[in-house]
């Protein structure tokens, strides 16, 4: 049977030290900052943003942290690209782990190529007869795909034979070919110049790859040998960078093999000290912000919450000091809030 509550017994919130919620004031919410902060004192999802701004600024604030970006999902053709820049200028990104696609439309747009809006009332079979290539809203031009790879193959074209690329490695050379002949801002150009490492784990499940593909199916026509190709360069020159860095922290967008590739670091150190016998350090992300909006009851790695990767030695257990905040919603709403919501922070913190 159960007993009625007594009132003598209620608590306030305040004796537990429970924080109280505050209505959204948008009159008093005077920036970017001011909006995200009192959307932290909220609920549902605007809670959340407000928590990962705080975590991302904790994590840039942290001058011993390791710094790494995931991204998945089409967002440089979605037009994110410069707040992916910004990140990168401002010191805040140390590495980055991301898909073929995504340096693929990043190094049109870099190049100083357009994308264009989709209109709904076009149909899909003519698009591909104009050479027009829909990705959800968006239009991405055939010519600027042949013109990409034009791009690659200048940037390939010193490459000596015996030399082994990974996706790091290449997608360094297009950073410095966007350097010497581009004006203006691209990803793959900040991140030559602040000398970050950009990786594609599938590097073969993109545009690019198969620019690389055709390309060394031409040297072989010309009876040139092909350039060899090795993923697992990117795995262990990632490892190595994870390995000297004192803290990791984490900031993903989407999911997918960037995140999973990235997340798996610590893993990777740890079964080489378990069945290598080598004095390996332990590595676990102590900061970490994910802005997704597929939830973990689908079953993709994409859901999966950072307290399931507390299990697999992946992040540091929130009651050992580890930080998480995961905010499911669209990245191009949710991630330009929160990077100027921090811009604005430490703006303010050093004027």
């Amino acid at each position: 049977m159960v007993d009625f509550r007594d009132e003598a017994n209620y608590r306030t919130g305040h004796d537990d030290d429970l924080e109280p919620l505050e209505a959204l004031d948008l009159v008093t919410s005077d920036s970017v900052d001011a909006l995200v902060r009192a959307m932290s004192n909220t609920a549902f999802g605007g809670r959340r943003l407000g928590e990962a701004a705080d975590v991302l600024e904790a994590m840039v604030r942290d001058e011993r942290c390791f710094r790494v970006v995931t991204i998945s999902g089409a967002m440089t053709i979605a037009k994110q690209g410069l707040i992916l820049c910004e990140m990168i200028d401002r010191g805040w990104v140390d590495a980055i782990v991301t898909t073929g696609a995504l340096m693929t439309h990043g190094l049109v747009e870099g190049a100083g190529m357009q994308h264009f809006k989709h209109r709904a009332s076009m149909d899909d079979s003519d698009l591909f007869t104009r050479g027009y290539n829909r990705v959800y809203d968006t239009i991405e031009l055939e010519q600027n795909l042949d013109d990409a790879e034009k791009i690659l193959r200048e940037a390939l074209g010193d490459v000596d034979d015996e030399t082994i690329l990974s996706s790091h490695t290449l997608l360094e050379r297009l950073g410095r070919y966007l350097q010497d002949h581009v004006r203006g801002r691209a990803i793959l150009a900040s991140a030559v110049a602040r000398e970050i490492p950009v990786y594609v784990p599938a590097f073969t499940d993109s545009e690019l790859g198969l620019d690389l593909a055709i390309y060394n199916h031409a040297r072989r026509q010309e009876g040139r040998p092909a350039l060899r190709f090795d993923p697992f360069l990117d795995l262990d020159d990632f490892a190595d960078r994870i390995r000297a860095a004192e803290e990791i922290g984490i900031f993903t967008i989407g999911g997918g093999v960037p995140r999973n590739w990235a997340q798996q670091v610590g893993p990777y150190l740890e079964i080489q000290r378990a069945r290598l016998d080598r004095d390996e350090p332990a590595r676990r992300y102590r900061y970490a912000v994910r802005i997704c909006p597929e939830p973990e009851h689908w079953g993709g790695l994409s859901g999966c919450s950072y307290t399931e990767g507390v299990s697999w030695g992946k992040f540091v257990p929130e009651a050992e000091g580890g930080r998480f905040a995961e905010v499911f919603a669209d990245a191009t709403i949710a991630w330009p809030l929160v990077v100027r919501a921090v811009i604005e922070r430490l703006e303010a913190s050093s004027g």
